[in-house]
């Protein structure tokens, strides 16, 4: 029933138990997983778990914590492993200005150079922003990455911003941060997006939707995600849920 179109199954909160918590998510109601890299460590774990489970999938990229230790090499790489037919998407990438974990310059020259593979080899992408709505958009029009589209990941801008993005061939997925008490502006754009743009996910571990804030998420909360979004445009959770399969299988060419 669910497309969990943001998770991180290679993340180390999922040592202890992490096939047994995809086989537990897959049992309940869950039917697509997409699971992001992040590093260089993480992009061959992602492709072999993705190689390992039927409805589970990889994007490959470098985030911008770890921008700083990327370099050309790993580009060939990244190039290498998008040829496996479970690779789907180019991420997450982007720009982080909340931490300071690799210069601002070189996160928006390594944002730049995948926005480039992904456009080379013609696979959409998933960005991360956080406190960089600016110079994120300002890059993904610089550098035209509407020739492929793709995600803007656990989006935290405006209404006003949504319409840019959307204007620019890129969906809106939406996560745990849409159910919380505080989530004004998560819920405008829930409001705003129309269904037919919007995606779902739980970037698990983190962000658990209420009523689990604070522990350990999985892709099995993602249906709290998608009853928020029902409830907000007054629609069904099953029509939330089949609309945003729809239209994650339609990026990602699944």
């Amino acid at each position: 029933m669910f497309f969990d179109s943001h998770a991180h199954y290679d993340d180390e909160k999922f040592n202890e138990d992490r096939r047994e918590i995809i086989k537990e998510a897959f049992k309940n109601g869950v039917s697509y997983i997409l699971n992001a890299s992040s590093s260089r460590e993480s992009v061959p774990k992602a492709v072999s778990l993705a190689d390992e489970y039927e409805n589970f999938y990889a994007a490959i990229g470098i985030h911008p914590h770890d921008a700083k230790d990327m370099d050309e090499e790993f580009i060939e790489v990244l190039e290498d492993y998008a040829k496996n037919k479970k690779v789907v998407a180019i991420g997450e990438i982007g720009l982080d200005y909340y931490y300071d974990f690799s210069p601002k310059s070189i996160q928006k020259n390594v944002f730049e150079r995948q926005i480039n593979l992904a456009k080379d080899i013609k696979l959409p992408i998933i960005i991360h922003d956080r406190d960089a709505h600016e110079d994120v958009l300002n890059i993904v029009k610089n550098e035209k990455a509407k020739e492929v589209g793709g995600v803007f990941h656990c989006f935290s801008g405006s209404v006003e911003m949504a319409k840019i993005v959307m204007d620019n061939n890129f969906y809106i997925s939406l996560g745990g941060t849409v159910t919380f008490k505080n989530a004004r502006k998560a819920v405008e754009v829930a409001e705003y997006v129309p269904i037919e743009r919007l995606l779902i996910e739980t970037d698990c571990p983190y962000l658990a939707p209420e009523p689990y804030r604070g522990k350990r998420n999985y892709s099995g909360y993602v249906k709290f995600v998608a009853q928020k979004i029902a409830d907000i445009k007054g629609m069904e959770l099953e029509e939330v849920a089949q609309k945003t399969t729809d239209n994650a299988k339609k990026i990602f060419k699944i």
